[in-house]
């Protein structure tokens, strides 16, 4: 039995169903980074093809935006926290089959692998709906600022260790291991949530799926301040994200090896849960919408200072600081998203948000590579970095709502 209603306290570290949110999150963020490194690994074994690599990304890309918005649609009309659950165990099947593929002598192990990955995108297309809708249901409005930043630095924190830990693993155990460790961390995380006691409220009267989809992209869109927050934490990360180019600079630019690739990988995931903590401590609440403009104009002036050094520590701080103003922008966002968004809509919201921030991820490293071979390593970074400046400026003036922001405005 659910308890008929949340507990809170005055931190939200001290409520208990926001830590059991917490602890299933940064399991299932650790397990799907550690099967996202040992399966380019293991695939790049079975193939030596670089291609193939690329073909993993695309194989859980697709599922993901084609479930997205039904995943949002689902969890505002059903039990947000069962859907969580089997995405986990989803999870944690796909790194199951992985474990097969790596024991067993298949005909077509790549296709396995491929079909695994593409089942993993399907389960990441539930996971953030779930996770904002619940995040929006253990904690009082008066505490999201806070949690928001607790929530970030988890986030980051699984971004660092999963890749470490899943590496390791391969290299000191096997990869079968690896994927065992990862399945377990997936069904531990199904387990935690299942026994998270949050009152859920009653599931919202049936509507025809495609009207309501359509009521969360006009709700969206409709609204100046969460539209852009979303374009601008969008374009940020597709005009201004250098980490795809980071071997080249590496290699060409500072001369340095995989160790310091791994440093470089790392400093921005660093500076982000450093002002994640402190923003759980001291949440920003006047002037939102300026500081969020500023943490974005403050990455891409970043991104321009680490183009243009020649010295890999400098570039090493810089990536720090980068991390640091997009924590803050992170964070902003979140905060935003969860104040503005009306309860009934939380799931639909939340996937429009992950089409938005997770195709840049992708579009962005495509812009980097094209912007890179027309223009040069160097100029490209920094026209990335200056393209970033100029977002802020258009948002600024087109969005003069999200300007203006304070947060007691949405409370």
């Amino acid at each position: 039995m659910q308890s008929s209603s949340p507990v809170f306290s005055s931190h939200p570290l001290s409520t208990r169903g926001f830590l059991k949110l917490l602890a299933f999150r940064i399991q299932i963020v650790l397990a799907y980074q550690m099967i996202a490194v040992v399966v380019g690994w293991h695939m790049y074994e079975l193939t030596h093809d670089a291609l193939a690599l690329g073909l993993i990304g695309l194989a859980e890309v697709i599922p993901y935006f084609a479930c997205a918005l039904f995943a949002g649609y689902a969890v505002d009309h059903h039990s947000r926290r069962k859907f969580g659950v089997l995405a986990a165990v989803l999870t944690s099947l796909n790194a199951l089959v992985l474990v097969v593929t790596s024991t067993m002598t298949l005909d077509n192990p790549t296709l396995w692998i491929y079909g695994s990955i593409a089942c993993g995108g399907v389960a990441r297309a539930f996971i953030g709906p779930s996770y904002n809708s619940l995040f929006a249901l253990a904690l009082p409005r008066n505490q999201y600022a806070r949690a928001a930043g607790v929530g970030s630095s988890i986030f980051q924190l699984g971004l660092v260790i999963g890749p470490a830990l899943g590496g390791a693993l391969v290299a000191w155990a096997s990869i079968t291991i690896a994927y065992a460790v990862a399945a377990a961390l997936a069904m531990s995380a199904a387990i935690t949530l299942w026994f998270l006691r949050i009152k859920e409220p009653p599931p919202a009267s049936p509507s025809p799926i495609f009207s309501s989809i359509g009521e969360g992209l006009r709700f969206v869109f409709g609204n100046q301040i969460v539209l852009g927050a979303q374009a601008l934490d969008m374009f940020a990360v597709l005009f201004g994200g250098a980490v795809a180019m980071l071997p080249v600079f590496v290699q060409e630019v500072f001369h340095y090896g995989p160790e310091g690739l791994g440093i470089l990988r790392a400093a921005p995931a660093v500076g982000a849960i450093l002002v994640g903590i402190a923003l759980a401590r001291y949440p920003l609440s006047k002037h939102a919408g300026r500081w969020f403009l500023a943490a974005v104009a403050g990455f891409g002036l970043c991104i321009i200072a680490f183009a243009i050094t020649i010295h890999f520590w400098v570039a090493a701080f810089f990536l720090m600081l980068s991390g640091i103003f997009d924590g803050v922008s992170v964070v902003m966002r979140t905060t935003i998203m969860q104040l503005a968004t009306p309860d009934e809509m939380r799931g639909r919201v939340a996937s429009i948000n992950g089409i938005f921030i997770g195709s840049s991820n992708e579009l962005g490293a495509f812009e980097s590579g094209i912007a890179a071979r027309l223009m040069g390593l160097i100029p490209s970074v920094i026209f990335g970095g200056t393209m970033t400046l100029v977002v802020v400026s258009a948002t600024a003036y087109l969005a003069p709502k999200l300007r203006k922001l304070d947060l007691q405005q949405l409370h």
